[in-house]
């Protein structure tokens, strides 16, 4: 097989064709195929292996013409992916999958490809691998965010333009006692939004060791992928996190205590001030819960309810 020529015809996996909802998104999921084609053969690229896939983007192991891998990814263009290859980019390969290439009309994106077997999900110690995405971190929210990103500062005063009339949607009323709770820490903190270029989903799954040949003096062990830049504070980080492996948390028998435990150890490696990190990770609890409330749920989701109930206060 050539170079820029796949052969078989792409195929759409039934689970993200399945994800990718709503008229627009179907459009361009019908389109997908010949938008892979279009780019293995403008990039000679060969696919190696199958493909994989998260919620909104395709990913495909393929091979580049001088025979290194690489993976391409396939995604639709919007306030959350526009800028995946700016931020990657920031970051640089020191801590972060390296950006080969990338067409901003389109989305696609050409990868250096990492070891997909070793996420930190594989790590068997939670704490070493809770310290290991808290290292790392601390290294992203070093930087500066770019001009032009997405501001927390923005997103803040709209998550709570929806709090009055998403509210009322909630059926217990401690639950409404407590989005009111998260509402109130946000508005503290508005006028401390932050300036930190911020990966906005950073679980064990988006952290990734890198390939042997990847491997470098002064590279990090674990790398991220998969940002939804930001430009804000590092607290509205912490979240995704302190969800991982919620099994465990709720397997010490002391979910309050547990938490705090995580939260106490990403806010030491980060460096932050506990209280805005609090606020901003309540801030989290309250934007999940108002995407959740906007698609029809009536309660709040019990892992997410437990780590406000444990930070209030701290």
């Amino acid at each position: 097989m050539e170079f820029g020529r796949p052969g078989p015809r792409i195929e759409v996996p039934a689970a993200l064709a399945d994800s990718l909802a709503g008229a627009d998104r179907q459009v361009w999921t019908a389109g997908l195929p010949a938008l892979a084609e279009e780019f293995l053969d403008r990039w000679e690229l060969r696919p190696d292996g199958p493909p994989a896939h998260g919620v909104v983007a395709l990913v495909l192991p393929v091979l580049r013409s001088d025979g290194s891998p690489a993976v391409l990814k396939l995604q639709p263009v919007d306030e959350e992916t526009r800028d995946e290859a700016l931020a990657l980019r920031t970051w640089g390969e020191r801590h972060a999958a390296g950006v080969l290439d990338s067409d901003p009309d389109s989305g696609t994106l050409l990868l250096e490809r990492l070891d997909a077997a070793r996420s930190l999900a594989t790590v068997p110690d939670d704490t070493a691998a809770l310290q290991g995405l808290a290292e790392l971190l601390a290294q992203l929210t070093a930087a500066r965010a770019p001009a032009g990103l997405r501001r927390l500062a923005d997103i803040a005063r709209g998550m709570l333009d929806q709090v009055p009339s998403s509210s009322g949607l909630l059926a217990d009323t401690s639950e409404r006692r407590l989005l009111a709770a998260c509402a109130a820490a946000v508005r503290d903190l508005l006028d401390e939004p932050g300036d930190r270029l911020l990966h906005w989903d950073l679980h064990y799954d988006n952290v990734l060791a890198p390939l042997p040949s990847g491997q470098a003096p002064g590279r990090s062990r674990w790398l991220a992928i998969d940002p939804k830049p930001l430009a804000g504070d590092p607290g509205f980080e912490l979240l995704p996190a302190l969800r991982n492996r919620w099994s465990d948390v709720v397997a010490t028998g002391d979910v309050p205590r547990a938490v705090r435990r995580r939260f106490d150890l990403m806010t030491e490696v980060l460096g932050l001030d506990r209280r805005r990190a609090a606020g901003w990770t309540l801030g989290r609890v309250l934007q999940n819960s108002l995407w959740d409330i906007g698609e029809g749920a009536a309660a709040l989701r019990p892992e997410q309810a437990a780590i406000a109930l444990a930070l209030l206060g701290t």
